[in-house]
């Protein structure tokens, strides 16, 4: 028989002897944490300057931990014949990935500011949803992350011009990252590639069409099929 016992109603975090702990909390929140950026930056950059760099840096911070958190996501379900050369191939771009998190939030903290990796800040400013796809063969997630890697690309190529009249430091910061992300990218794209250089899911713009394309059109190829252009 189901039990039907009410589950235990749990404790509120303001107890009955407490019942200010909240209001004194928020009271003294700013003489024990802050995000201001600090008084001073680093030598020779102005100090607003240095605010329009942290401010871009940030938002580069969300897009890489989440980039290596959809990474991770497709390690655990790609499925189907290719599944161990690929599950093995993300590890390392999880781990280059998170290295890119650490110097950017580190790049942040350098210039004065305090950079903000929490889960609630990337979900409440991050400007894209969740990846698409669950579990799915090896061309469809390889496909749909194809997207994902060249919107990251995209947008620090954007950054980089930003930043040339900015702050020249943090822009070849950028621009070494870009070039791993690139070289991730050709290690996706290679799965996705025929003889003629052509992608599978050419002409797709959303996750969930570039993995059915590349499905359909591998499946075509699979069965003599397929078309050459």
């Amino acid at each position: 028989m189901a039990s039907t016992r009410t589950p235990a109603k749990r404790p509120s975090r303001i107890g009955a002897a407490g019942r200010d702990t909240r209001a004194r909390r928020d009271a003294n929140v700013s003489s024990v944490s802050s995000t201001r950026q600090a008084a001073a930056t680093v030598p020779g950059l102005d100090r607003g300057d240095a605010g329009k760099v942290i401010e871009e840096l940030q938002t580069r911070l969300v897009g890489f931990i989440d980039l290596s958190l959809t990474l991770k996501h497709i390690h655990w379900n790609v499925v189907g014949p290719s599944f161990i050369g690929v599950h093995q191939m993300l590890d390392p771009q999880v781990a280059g990935v998170l290295l890119m998190v650490d110097a950017v939030a580190e790049r942040i903290a350098t210039l004065g500011g305090s950079p903000n990796g929490l889960p609630g800040n990337l979900v409440a400013t991050r400007a894209w949803d969740d990846y698409d796809l669950g579990r799915a063969d090896v061309q469809s997630h390889l496909a749909a992350l194809d997207l994902v890697y060249g919107g990251v690309i995209a947008s620090a190529r954007e950054l980089v011009d930003t930043l040339e009249d900015l702050d020249l430091v943090t822009q070849d910061l950028v621009i070494g990252q870009i070039a791993q992300l690139e070289q991730y990218q050709w290690f996706v794209r290679a799965h996705l590639e025929d003889a003629a250089g052509g992608l599978l899911h050419r002409g797709e713009t959303t996750e969930l069409g570039a993995a059915a394309k590349a499905t359909r059109t591998r499946g075509r190829a699979a069965n003599g099929n397929g078309n050459r252009h």
